[in-house]
């Protein structure tokens, strides 16, 4: 059977502190053909829509430099509308800015009824992994981090989420791990803790690859292959 073509994908990992770190996760259905019963992050693929949202935002100029290394110069801004979009199908949650917005595509009208559009102002360009050859689906994620503040209701109501995830819920890093999560979810714990421990601020991307050999660590905006 041939490779399934890999599409590009955006992740987000929504952050608050309360009393200690903790993530925003949700358990994907028994019978997803991706991943079933995996505890990840919400995200999922770039759709075509996503590339005519009128964004009231951008991260600021150098994630937008990292996303854009080596691709077409409109996906960048494809990958930011998909976060914000995943993150509201999945979680029902806003990043995004008071405003109304006319005709917006079909899958964007649940959240252009919310009053707002959608911003990725917030949002960090934090991680990069290309799923292995072998999987029924591939995809180029991209993950940005979030901080909750940055979204414009009530961090713990889910209430307009979808059915794509189960169980959404606020988890202490400490205790994320427990849990039964993809193995590419676990390299992303790992790298945001230690960036935690070492404070916030502006590093290269990890970028996590399979050839045909081997898996890869590159670091875009900094060292070339480890």
């Amino acid at each position: 059977m041939p490779e399934p073509a890999i599409r590009d994908a955006a992740t987000v990992i929504l952050l608050r502190d309360r009393g200690g770190p903790e993530v925003l996760m949700g358990q994907r259905g028994a019978r997803a053909v991706f991943m079933p019963s995996k505890f990840v992050f919400p995200g999922g693929a770039v759709d075509p829509g996503d590339a005519a949202v009128p964004l009231a935002g951008l991260p600021d100029p150098v994630c937008m430099e990292r996303l854009g290394e080596g691709v077409d110069p409109a996906l960048p801004a494809s990958l930011v509308a998909a976060a914000v979009r995943e993150t509201w199908e999945e979680t029902g949650l806003v990043l995004g800015r008071p405003g109304l917005w006319p005709d917006p595509p079909a899958d964007w009208q649940g959240f252009a009824a919310t009053g707002h559009v959608p911003s990725g102002a917030g949002l960090r360009f934090f991680f990069r992994a290309i799923t292995p050859p072998g999987r029924p689906r591939r995809f180029d994620a991209r993950f940005f981090l979030a901080d909750a503040d940055a979204l414009l209701h009530e961090a713990d109501d889910f209430s307009r989420a979808s059915d794509e995830l189960s169980a959404l819920q606020w988890i202490p890093l400490s205790e994320a791990r427990r849990f039964d999560l993809p193995f590419i979810t676990e390299v992303v714990l790992a790298e945001l803790a230690a960036m935690l421990r070492r404070g916030v601020q502006p590093g290269p991307v990890p970028f996590f690859y399979n050839d045909a050999e081997a898996s890869l660590f590159r670091r875009l905006g900094g060292r070339a292959l480890l």
